[in-house]
């Protein structure tokens, strides 16, 4: 590997500082452990990825530091179903308190609520092979694993009590009698219940308040008792040997999840809590609507995926620290993203230069880590450069193709070398259909007329009749825009036309529009085409 496509270790980049404070705060470990998790109660959409990527991006940095990893997803399955998204009916009450992995799918294609979200968002994260384990906490937290660390944690309550009532005002302390469990019944499967008594040890009695039914359970074998979550999460990230984990804002405020949860693991487990990050929202531009899981609507990764290929998503996220907010564009700053990204790479491979050695060690440590691993986890860039079909040059020639692929490939002759080359031009095409389907400026949609109606060539005056009749014979002769544009001003004034009736005229012969892509460059990549329809003036 040549020296300019070394991986860049220094600490130039967030996630490599983020992987140094681990490496800082855990030397010892001979397998590193980052994490990352939801509640499946709704769409998981391109705020919940922040947190993943955010992970993902820490493990890739130790990793590349020559540290081995583990990435861990917990997906909180056993978690109660607390509302009803409003895209849901509203006979879903009936199903409130249960974990949501016993929620019926209302979509009818997935096993339960949760497995519907669950699955679906797995799905989307399959092009970026992240080399994820999923946990379904629905299934270990019904197995018992956790019974000794429930009761390890319970048995530390007064003090777990006093460390959160630190930041609570006087008229919203713990109770004395607060127990921070939740109990699903066995006759319900809600968590509608009352814990009567707890022995300090496995053994919990409890009542259903919807049935009455009482019981002595032992947790070790019948586990449906799951702490709350901000026992839950210190308690987990011991279990697993977490050391690194991002949170959301909610998570992250004085008093907080997190504030609570470092000081509970060190007082209960003995160990230090996970170096922390917190993230800021992501917002959308173009999209329409605001995120929100509970109200099931937002901007998934698969929705992001139709616009974006993965490389350029991980370049997106990449880019950004995790606590500056920023916004995903679905409008027209789609074309800059992908200009920005193929400006980065055209640095990376030594075409421009960057003179700040700061910012430039940025740049390339950027461009590494947004290149998506192959499903062996190999992330080596091209030895080449590879080929950078613009996203606003394709959508002139797609559309001027009908989409057909192998006419856009031929297009770019010699310019496409290796098969990563081919299979990103079909990538960017894809997005492009998409983009253009959804969220384009109907400015930009036009596909060629395959003939000239007669009507349209009645309405034509003789002068413009002349000049289009001059286009068609000089078409053939020009390869360069510029000098096609020199010409298009000759024959405009040769034949006392209007400039902007001129262009108005030749883009409705064509496209039926009065607006289009750049006429010339048009005109001179679809020549045989536009001369046969130019011919039907007479």
């Amino acid at each position: 590997m040549d020296e300019r496509n070394k991986p860049n270790f220094e600490n130039v980049h967030w996630a490599d500082n983020s992987a140094k404070r681990v490496i800082e705060a855990f030397p010892d470990k001979e397998v590193y452990t980052v994490a990352s998790g939801i509640t499946p109660s709704g769409i998981i959409h391109v705020g919940h990825f922040r947190e993943l990527i955010t992970s993902e991006l820490v493990r890739r940095a130790l990793e590349d530091k020559g540290y081995k990893t583990k990435f861990i997803y917990s997906w909180d399955s056993y978690d109660a179903f607390r509302k009803v998204p409003s895209n849901l009916p509203e006979n879903y009450s009936q199903y409130l308190r249960l974990p949501d992995a016993s929620v019926p799918d209302e979509f009818g294609c997935h096993e339960s609520f949760a497995h519907h979200f669950m699955k679906t968002a797995e799905k989307s994260f399959a092009p970026f092979n992240f080399p994820i384990e999923y946990q379904y906490q629905h299934e270990l937290q019904t197995s018992g694993i956790y019974a000794d660390g429930i009761k390890k944690y319970l048995n530390k309550v007064p003090q777990i009590k006093e460390l959160i009532n630190k930041f609570r005002t006087e008229d919203r302390q713990l109770a004395d009698d607060w127990l921070p469990v939740e109990l699903y019944s066995e006759k319900t499967g809600k968590d509608t219940t009352t814990i009567t008594n707890y022995d300090g040890e496995y053994g919990f009695t409890y009542k259903c308040n919807e049935t009455g039914f009482e019981n002595t359970i032992d947790i070790r074998k019948t586990a449906i008792v799951k702490l709350s979550w901000r026992l839950d999460w210190p308690m987990r990230w011991a279990y697993y040997g977490v050391c690194f984990e991002p949170g959301g804002k909610d998570h992250s405020t004085p008093g907080g999840s997190f504030d609570t949860s470092k000081d509970t693991i060190r007082l209960v487990s003995g160990v230090e809590p996970p170096v922390y990050t917190a993230y800021e929202f992501v917002r959308m531009k173009g999209f329409g609507g605001k995120i929100s899981s509970s109200k099931g609507n937002g901007a998934t990764v698969g929705d992001v995926l139709q616009i974006y290929t993965p490389e350029i998503i991980m370049f997106i996220f990449t880019g950004t620290r995790p606590n500056a907010e920023f916004s995903i564009s679905f409008d027209v700053d789609v074309i800059k993203v992908y200009e920005d990204f193929d400006k980065l790479e055209r640095f990376y491979y030594g075409l421009t230069e960057e003179k700040n050695p700061k910012k430039s060690a940025n740049m390339k440590r950027i461009y590494e880590l947004s290149m998506v691993s192959d499903k062996d986890g190999n992330r080596a860039v091209q030895k080449e450069m590879p080929v950078q079909p613009s996203f606003r040059h394709l959508t002139t020639i797609a559309q001027s193709c009908s989409f057909d692929i192998d006419k856009i490939i031929s297009s770019f002759g010699d310019e496409i070398k290796t098969d990563f080359d081919r299979a990103r031009v079909i990538d960017r095409v894809t997005c492009v259909k998409h983009w253009l389907s959804m969220y384009a400026p109907e400015d930009m949609k036009f596909s060629i007329n395959k003939t000239v109606s007669s009507d349209f060539i009645a309405s034509m005056s003789a002068n413009e009749k002349a000049a289009v009749k001059d286009v068609a014979a000089c078409l053939m002769n020009f390869d360069d825009g510029r000098a096609l544009m020199g010409e298009f001003k000759n024959i405009i004034e040769k034949h006392s036309l209007v400039p902007m009736d001129f262009f108005k005229l030749m883009y409705n012969l064509i496209i039926s529009k009065d607006k289009g892509p750049k006429l010339a460059g048009f005109m001179i990549e679809n020549k045989n085409l536009m001369i046969s329809l130019l011919n039907e003036v007479q």
